[in-house]
């Protein structure tokens, strides 16, 4: 029988929670949780129980948990942006592999820092890039990589963020301030630019980016708003990033929905963020009425864009242009990849992808197989390969998404920043 790898979670978030720590019940064979860190005691004594942790084994924060002797094989770093890397190193030194949640950090030395301290400790370190484990992007990389359209030359990509998920995560939540996190183009999309870099096998030369803040401003509020949803807001009718309507009515979003259909975990999000151990309609209220969630989307902190488009160049001259916007109503993305004996378009929400080569009938695939769970399949994919690595004591370059290879996506990404609040200018990634 395989040795089933034993795992500590840093950050009990929907991430690190609900996708990580699930992964010990989709696959007991593989995984156990030994240890966890979260400042929220309610999800410390909520971990208690899922997992069957003494309260020895339950810890305040990564920090704490780090002092102790090694607690499990892999840790889990699925903190606040800019807590990982110095978390990540310290477990590296106690002996942990390290599965980090993306981005890395929005410094681009800890990045390196991290990268040279993964070869000095002989630690493997895969970041949460998992769109390269999705059946969808497995398939376009596959027809790639057979030469069905030859010779790339150009890539155009959108990620549909959607209205409400902009306003969940990136006006009222966690997300919303580049200076406390990351910048948007980092946070959400370096998935992105990370799929741009492996479908090509190249690396990219330069970057140019627009974008900005439009909608999101307390200038932009319609007359008669109020400071949150729940407090008599005059604007309410009319208004689609209403807290009640998303987190309560709405059929995709709301807690009525997730009550109805029997929700739980990553399911329930993003209603599972504001309540995460009571999902019920009287506990979300309560969160809107004085948490965070229950903001005016126009009279919060916020100060990341809703809309941004990068430009860029990778080696042999192939050109891809990326748009991230807000506003839309489905989420997803999509994606033309143009060579020069064909052509491939993608769909990752409908899980669909069209090759056609130049003078024959297009051909139609339908990619959804297998564990369909979290990110388009990618999420408990990239987790098998990280364990199995780690079981296996195989090196990091057996994985799609070692530090070496991910850290481009965050080269480009602060490079497309650079240039956005720059006036559009050219910045080329490797001189960063």
């Amino acid at each position: 029988m395989s040795k089933i790898i034993t795992c500590a979670i840093a950050g009990l978030g929907n991430r690190g929670n609900d996708i990580y720590g699930n992964y010990q019940f989709v696959h007991p064979e593989e995984m156990q949780v030994t240890a966890v860190a979260d400042p929220v005691e309610g999800k410390r004594k909520a971990a208690m129980e899922r997992y069957g942790l003494s309260g020895e084994r339950c810890f305040v924060t990564a920090e704490e948990m780090l002092k102790q002797p090694q607690l499990a094989d892999v840790m889990v770093i699925a903190t606040q942006d800019r807590q990982h890397v110095k978390q990540a190193i310290e477990a590296m030194k106690k002996g942990y592999h390290i599965l980090c949640e993306k981005p890395i950090s929005p410094d681009i030395e800890e990045c390196r820092r991290l990268q040279k301290a993964a070869h000095h400790y002989q630690r493997i370190v895969a970041v949460g890039h998992v769109l390269r484990y999705t059946p969808f992007y497995t398939k376009i990389k596959e027809l790639i990589d057979e030469g069905d359209i030859g010779e790339i030359i150009s890539i155009q990509a959108m990620e549909q963020v959607t209205y409400w998920h902009q306003a969940h995560s990136y006006v009222r939540g966690n997300w919303r301030r580049a200076g406390e996190t990351s910048p948007m183009i980092l946070a959400k999309s370096c998935h992105d630019l990370d799929i741009f870099a492996w479908l090509t096998g190249k690396q990219c030369k330069k970057v140019s980016s627009y974008g900005g803040l439009s909608l999101f401003r307390p200038e932009k509020a319609p007359e008669g708003a109020a400071k949150r949803c729940l407090d008599g807001c005059q604007a309410k009718d009319e208004c689609p990033y209403d807290a009640e309507k998303i987190y309560i009515t709405n059929e995709r979003t709301g807690i009525r929905t997730v009550i109805r259909e029997g929700k739980r975990g990553d399911a329930a999000w993003p209603c599972c963020v504001l309540s995460p151990n009571d999902l019920s309609e009287e506990a979300v209220r309560n969160a809107l009425k004085t948490g965070p969630y229950g903001r005016c989307v126009y009279a919060c902190d916020n100060d990341v864009v809703d809309h941004q488009i990068v430009n860029m160049e990778f080696e042999d001259g192939i050109t891809v242009d990326f748009q991230m916007t807000a506003f839309t109503g489905e989420g997803g993305r999509t994606i033309h990849i143009c060579g020069t004996k064909g052509d491939i378009k993608g769909n990752l929400s409908k899980n669909k992808v069209i090759l056609t080569q130049f003078g024959r009938t297009p051909v139609s695939f339908e990619v959804a197989e297998g564990d369909m769970s979290g990110h388009a399949g990618g999420d408990n994919r990239l987790i098998h390969d990280f364990l199995e690595t780690v079981r296996k004591g195989a090196g990091e370059e057996t994985l799609r998404t070692g530090i070496d290879v991910s850290i481009q996506s965050h080269l480009i990404a602060y490079a497309a920043e650079e240039s956005r609040t720059h006036g559009g200018m050219t910045v080329c990634p490797d001189n960063l």
